[in-house]
């Protein structure tokens, strides 16, 4: 028998290598922050911020640390890697340097907030209209999904407190818009809260409401066409009655306690009044139902507001609650929209599931901790992982087709960000030549030359 000598062949390894680039499928990072013109708006939006004699732009320095933490770093420390690569990432500030940049933008407070905000939104914009159909809003609607996100501290940080499920840190409200099934999502609003925070506070629902409204473009902030969807943490009269009050209303699809009075209304509901549940594919939803509850249930919320609710049957070895009837579990929302079957907005509101693939998105984008001590620089950490995750979002969009525009965060780092490319400089011109055995080397160049053949910002 042939003699084994381990499972892997064995190298030689040695310092001393040459133009070879580590993280060269970030240039798609790079390459979507200059096409979309977000490089250009950051440094603008920040220019306040900047010294006479300042080496490194404010600007830069912020989007610097987001594509770090898009290519997966969770620190600001984690900039190193930029650094490591100036062909591809250009001059990257020192850590002391970053750092202060940090501290001087949370002294600012709202002022240095809003600078960012205004930018992104201003840029979100504007990647919308390039991605014409390919976009959020091709289908006449923006969907802004509202949830809360536990984030773990593992020592003693400004306003880290026991949470509700008996952890320790913080409980920041989050929105994002649903790209739909064709795609993923992008962030619009990050509220830091201490651990604590109640998870039906509403006037925490409607700061982040209004925080997410600021970076649609400018017809999607008021009216019908823009949906708010949330869990039952947005189901309170408050919450409610300001979606009714702003402007010519908005579409809102928000989850509702299943209270006793609801669970007796459910009870009074004849049999001919179930219609059966539907799925995505249009079809019949066995052993799941909806109904539409109306009369002394609706006493005491605003005028136009719908209550459905829907019962199926549990799946096996699931605990049942005191509110469920005749042993099938039974959920409910609240919707003002009319004139769509109920079963189709009681999908539309169970598809709110694809907020928690945008969390897990934002946990492996640098959300897992906030890495600093005091609260005002870990709001500007909530900014930098939007950054990061806007630029996840906004890159797929533009440049990625079929099965790989709908690829979570992890996917496009370990398939498309870390592939290695040589670098090879011709007649001053720097060239980026990928591995032909690489499996996703077509992926690459076909999304580059995609974002090239965009129109340059401004």
């Amino acid at each position: 028998m042939k003699k084994r000598i381990g499972s892997y062949p064995r190298v030689r390894v040695e310092g001393g290598g040459r133009a070879v680039v580590s993280q060269a499928g970030g240039v798609l990072l790079v390459e979507t922050a200059r096409k979309t013109g977000l490089d250009q708006a950051i440094s603008a939006a920040l220019a306040p911020w900047c010294k006479s004699r300042a080496v490194h732009d404010p600007g830069k320095i912020l989007l610097d640390v987001a594509l770090a933490v898009a290519l997966g770093g969770d620190c600001l420390a984690d900039v190193g890697m930029l650094r490591a690569e100036p062909a591809l990432f250009g001059p990257v500030a020192s850590d002391p340097t970053v750092s202060r940049l940090i501290e001087v933008l949370a002294s600012a407070g709202p002022k240095a907030l809003a600078a960012i905000r205004t930018a992104r939104a201003h840029v979100r914009e504007h990647v919308w209209k390039l991605a014409g159909q390919a976009g959020p809003d091709a289908g006449g609607q923006v969907i802004v999904d509202i949830d809360g996100v536990l984030v773990l501290a593992h020592s003693e940080k400004q306003d880290a407190a026991a949470t509700w499920k008996k952890t320790f840190g913080h409980h920041p409200l989050m929105a994002f818009v649903d790209h739909g099934r064709g795609g993923s999502g992008e962030p619009v609003a990050a509220l830091l809260r201490p651990g604590n925070a109640g998870s039906n506070t509403a006037a925490d629902h409607i700061t982040t409401a209004q925080l997410a409204l600021a970076q649609l473009p400018k017809k999607y902030r008021r009216g019908r066409q823009t949906l708010i969807r949330t869990d039952s943490g947005g189901g309170t009269h408050e919450f409610v009655a300001w979606l009714t009050r702003r402007g010519r209303w908005l579409s809102y699809s928000v989850g509702m306690t299943i209270t006793e009075q609801i669970h007796q209304a459910v009870l009074k509901v004849p049999g001919s009044a179930w219609t059966a549940a539907t799925e995505p594919d249009g079809e019949i939803r066995d052993g799941a139902w909806v109904a539409e509850l109306d009369g002394d249930v609706l006493k005491g919320w605003p005028k136009g507001m719908r209550l459905i609710v829907r019962k199926e049957r549990p799946h096996p070895g699931a605990q049942l609650r005191f509110t469920d009837a005749d042993g099938l579990r039974l959920t409910c929302f609240a919707t003002n929209t009319t004139g769509t079957a109920i079963a189709a907005l009681e999908l539309r509101h169970r598809q709110r599931a694809r907020a928690e693939d945008r969390i897990r998105g934002a946990r492996a984008t640098g959300l897992r901790n906030l890495p600093l001590r005091a609260t005002a620089q870990n709001q500007i950490w909530l900014e930098i992982v939007q950054l990061a995750l806007d630029l996840l979002a906004w890159m797929p969009m533009l440049a990625l087709t079929g099965k790989a525009r709908l690829w979570e965060p992890r996917r496009l780092r370990i398939r498309l960000f870390s592939a290695a490319a040589q670098l090879v400089t011709t007649a001053r011109r720097r060239h980026l030549k990928f591995a032909t055995h690489w499996p996703w080397t077509d992926v690459i160049t076909d999304a580059i030359e995609r974002l090239q053949a965009l129109p340059n910002p401004g």
